[in-house]
């Protein structure tokens, strides 16, 4: 009987946190971003979680992932190891937050943004005592792609 209500408890706590974090996501006026990953993808998790610390609600689905971005028109060179959906956009791999609320606000013609492979340092790649690497976030659509931004780990350079 009280693992059932430890059980109850540990529900309303954690429905209570997604709640408030739906609600931090709503007062930014931030949309729901759905996430396609491979199950076993330990960095596609820390980069959820980065996306949730910075005020977006996060749905995620695991499967396989390459019919997903063959559907939304996601460039094989461009590709990663997730792939989410966001405002109308895609978001094609480590993509920082900054990036994803820059595009939602700026709304550019485009299909969406890429970080090609899995660059270290960019949010979910972090690796103690390696230093970050210096990449594009990149701004694609059916015919062209363009530098959207260049980051250093989770800041702009």
């Amino acid at each position: 009987m009280s693992g059932v209500r430890i059980s109850s408890r540990r529900a309303v706590i954690v429905g209570l946190g997604a709640t408030a974090l739906g609600l931090a996501a709503a007062a930014e006026g931030l949309p729901t971003v759905a996430v396609m990953k491979d199950p076993t993808c330990g960095c596609c998790e820390k980069w959820i979680t980065h996306l949730r610390e910075e005020g977006f609600t996060v749905v995620v689905m695991d499967g396989p992932v390459t019919p997903l971005k063959v559907r939304l028109g996601v460039p094989r060179e461009l590709s990663s190891c997730h792939t989410a959906q966001v405002g109308g956009y895609v978001v094609e791999g480590h993509v920082p937050a900054g990036a994803i609320k820059r595009l939602l606000a700026e709304k550019p013609h485009g299909i969406g943004l890429a970080v090609p492979g899995m660059p270290a340092g960019s949010p979910g790649m972090e690796v103690e005592g390696m230093e970050p690497a210096t990449y594009e976030v990149v701004l694609f659509g059916p015919d062209s792609r363009s530098t959207f931004a260049r980051y250093r780990g989770s800041e702009v350079v």
